[in-house]
């Protein structure tokens, strides 16, 4: 009687295969659980040291990992959402912790009601290491300054173009939309010239145009 356990499945692998399955390395996982549990503890001993000298805790920054803090490339719009009605779910945050209705920063998770707030949050430390920033500036040298200007340059010759194309645009949408109100303009004054001279015909009545006199003009 021939063994069914040894029978090839549709890959021609055997039923009792299981070598495709992910295999986890225990120790590595390990080694990450001890090294969590001892920044835990690590973190609880500063913040209880903190608090016995009456001080804030504020967790360590690698400032080497951060970038330089630079100007913005968009002008903030605040008042874009004046007179504009938004939904926000039963349970937003009261206070400005989560997103509620007023300014929300997505890179902090804070709600702020008043604009001013919002753009000294924008401006504040706390935000800026969120996003990256290390709150220090570069003293720009010459050679950044000519870079930047020609940048400026060019993207305002950018603007301009896509500006002309956008008029270009316009203009041949308006004369397609003036062509096409032409053509139904005659086409409607041909359809009622056509319609009265059916009815002129179907009562026997002929008009002075439809005769050879009227048609040269001649008047009887």
């Amino acid at each position: 009687m021939a063994d069914k356990s040894k029978k090839p499945t549709t890959y021609d692998t055997a039923s009792s295969d299981t070598s495709f399955r992910k295999t986890w390395d225990r120790e590595q996982y390990a080694q990450k659980a001890a090294d969590e549990d001892a920044r835990a503890r690590n973190e609880a001993h500063n913040r209880y040291e903190a608090k016995r000298t009456g001080k804030k805790y504020h967790a360590p920054i690698d400032y080497s990992s951060l970038e330089a803090t630079t100007s913005r490339i968009q002008r903030l719009d605040v008042a874009a959402r004046v007179g504009k009605t938004t939904i926000v779910p039963a349970n937003a945050a009261v206070g400005r912790r989560g997103r509620g209705a007023g300014f929300y920063c997505p890179d902090c998770d804070l709600t702020f009601k008043d604009n001013v707030q919002f753009v000294e949050h924008l401006n504040s430390k706390q935000h800026l290491i969120a996003t990256g920033q290390s709150g220090e500036v570069v003293r720009a040298t010459v050679v950044d300054v000519r870079t930047r200007l020609r940048w400026l340059a060019h993207r305002r010759r950018v603007q301009e173009e896509e500006d002309r194309q956008v008029s270009q645009l316009d203009l041949a949408a308006r004369w397609k939309n003036r062509q096409e109100q032409d053509d139904r303009e005659r086409e409607e004054r041909r359809r009622k010239r056509n319609e009265k001279r059916r009815k002129g015909g179907a009562h026997g009545i002929k008009s002075e145009e439809d005769t050879w006199e009227g048609r040269l003009g001649i008047i009887a």
